[in-house]
C-alpha cells in the first residue's frame, strides 16, 4: 500500500520545506557587499561621471558580452527595461505588431504596448515555448518583430524561428529574462536573435533585486540601444570606436543601470556557472529517480536538453483538475509546486484581453490595422491545454543531492497516492 499522502494527514517526505523560488538571490555573500562597499566608499554611484567612479556598469558590460560572445552589451535598470529599449533599437512602435508567444510573463507584452506596438500571440509546443510552426498562422505584413522566451531555463527552437523571420524579413528579439545561461546548440541565448534582453530582477538566475541588460551584434542597434535608455546621449563613443556624430541623436529615456547595481552583479556574474551547475545535476539526478519508478510520467520537453539551466523540473499532468490537485499534494509533502502563470495563456489576463492600458482610446490599440487584432479564448488552443495540466518545481542552486532525491520521493509518492493514470510516453 502507498505510503499516506501529507495532503490526507500523512506524514510529509519533508519536515523543512525546500528553499523559495529564488536562485541567485540565495548565494548573495561578502563579494557582493565588497563590491557595494567599494563603490559606496567612492561616492560616485552614477556610472558616467563622479570624484572616483568604480565602472562597476562598464565592467560588468565586459563580463556579459564577452560569456555571450558579442560584441555589445549594455546595462539598463530593468529586464522590461531591456525590452522595450531593444524594441525601440529596432524602430518598432505604433502601427507595428509583434508576435509573442503564449506563455510568457506579462512584461513581454507590456513591453510591447509601452513601446507603442501591439503584440499578437502564437502557439506554444511541449518545451512550453513558442512553436516556430505557428509563426505562418499569426504572421500578416504589419509584423515587424518576433519575441522568442525561453522560459523557465528552456531554450527555444530558434533555428525554426531565425528561418522563419529571414524569410519574412522581421527581426527576433530573445526575451531571456527567466533563463540567463542558457544555450542554444553552443550558443548563448540571446546572442542568436538580432538583439536579446536579460533580468535581473529579485527571481532571475543571479540578481541585484532589479536590473537588466541588452546584447547585440549590431552596432547600429546598439547606438540606438544606448541612445533611447540614456535620453539621447552617447557619452562612450570612444570606449567602442564609434564615430558618428549627434544627427544620429533622438529623444530617449532614462534606463540607466546605477553602479550600486553594477557592483551587485559584478559578484553574481562570477557565480552564474556555478549556480547553472549545481542546478542541472540537481534537476538531472531528481528526473532520473522519477524515471526509474515512473517511466510513463510526460516530462517538458527540450529542443536542446544541454541548453537547460534545469532551473525547473517541469511535468504534464493528463488534466487541469489533476494538475491543481498533484500540486497542492507535492506542496504539502513540503517540496514547491505550482501551475504556470495559474494554468493560462499571457493572452487571458484581463488587461490584455480586453486591450486596456493607461492612454486615451486605449493607445496603441486604436490603431486602424489592415488586419485587425482581436483577442480571444480558444486563440492559441495548445498553449490553453498545456498550461491547464502542466506543474512545475523549481530547482535552487543550494539545494543537495539528499534534496533531489526529496523531491522524486514526493513527486512518484503523490503520483501514486493520487491514482494518475497510467499514460505512455509521447
Amino acid at each position: 500500500m502507498n505510503p499516506k499522502l501529507a495532503i490526507h494527514g500523512g506524514t510529509a517526505v519533508r519536515s523543512i520545506p525546500l528553499p523559495p523560488l529564488l536562485r541567485g538571490a540565495l548565494v548573495i555573500g561578502g563579494e557582493e557587499k565588497e563590491e557595494v562597499d567599494r563603490v559606496i566608499d567612492s561616492k560616485a554611484l552614477f556610472r558616467y561621471y563622479g570624484n572616483d567612479v568604480q565602472h562597476c556598469v562598464e565592467r560588468l558590460e565586459h563580463q556579459i558580452a564577452q560569456e555571450a560572445n558579442v560584441p555589445y552589451a549594455l546595462g539598463v535598470t530593468s529586464g522590461t527595461a531591456a525590452l522595450i529599449v531593444a524594441l525601440k533599437a529596432l524602430g518598432i512602435g505604433y502601427g507595428d505588431k509583434v508576435i509573442v508567444p503564449a506563455n510568457t510573463f506579462t512584461a513581454t507584452a507590456g513591453a510591447v504596448i509601452c513601446a507603442n506596438a501591439v503584440p499578437v500571440y502564437a502557439d506554444i509546443d511541449e518545451s512550453m515555448n513558442l512553436d516556430p510552426h505557428d509563426l505562418e498562422r499569426v504572421y500578416d505584413n504589419e509584423v515587424k518583430a518576433i519575441i522568442a522566451v525561453p522560459i523557465n531555463g528552456t531554450p527555444c527552437d530558434m533555428d525554426g524561428i531565425m528561418a522563419f523571420a529571414r524569410e519574412k524579413g522581421i527581426y527576433v528579439i530573445e526575451d531571456v529574462a527567466q533563463s540567463l545561461g542558457t544555450t542554444y546548440k553552443g550558443r548563448f541565448a540571446g546572442s542568436i536573435g538580432h538583439i536579446g534582453t536579460f533580468s535581473f530582477q529579485m527571481q532571475k538566475t543571479i540578481t541585484a533585486g532589479e536590473g537588466g541588460a541588452i546584447i547585440t551584434h549590431d552596432a547600429g542597434l546598439f547606438e540606438r540601444a544606448v541612445r533611447y535608455h540614456d535620453q539621447g546621449s552617447f557619452r562612450e563613443k570612444m570606449r567602442y570606436g564609434f564615430e558618428t556624430g549627434e544627427q544620429q541623436a533622438f529623444a530617449g529615456q532614462n534606463y540607466r543601470m546605477s553602479e550600486l547595481t553594477g557592483a551587485v552583479l559584478l559578484a553574481q556574474w562570477k557565480k552564474l556557472d556555478p549556480i547553472i551547475s549545481v542546478m542541472r545535476h540537481r534537476q538531472q539526478a531528481a528526473r532520473r529517480a522519477i524515471e526509474a519508478r515512473l517511466p510513463q510520467v510526460r516530462f517538458r520537453k527540450s529542443p536542446d536538453p544541454a541548453g537547460d539551466t534545469g532551473s525547473v523540473l517541469g511535468l504534464f499532468l493528463p488534466d487541469a483538475e489533476t494538475a491543481v490537485r498533484f500540486a497542492q499534494a507535492v506542496e504539502a509533502e513540503g517540496v514547491t509546486c505550482f501551475r504556470m502563470y495559474g494554468g493560462r495563456p499571457i493572452y487571458m489576463t484581463p488587461f490584455l484581453l480586453h486591450q486596456r492600458t493607461a492612454e486615451k482610446n486605449n493607445f496603441p490599440f486604436d490603431f486602424p490595422f489592415r488586419h485587425p487584432v482581436a483577442y480571444k479564448p480558444g486563440m492559441c488552443p495548445v498553449a490553453e491545454d498545456l498550461l491547464s495540466r502542466y506543474v512545475h518545481i523549481p530547482i535552487s542552486p543550494t539545494l543537495t543531492e539528499r534534496d533531489a532525491e526529496d523531491i522524486a520521493e514526493a513527486v512518484v509518492k503523490v503520483y501514486e497516492g493520487l491514482g494518475v493514470d497510467q499514460w505512455t510516453k509521447a
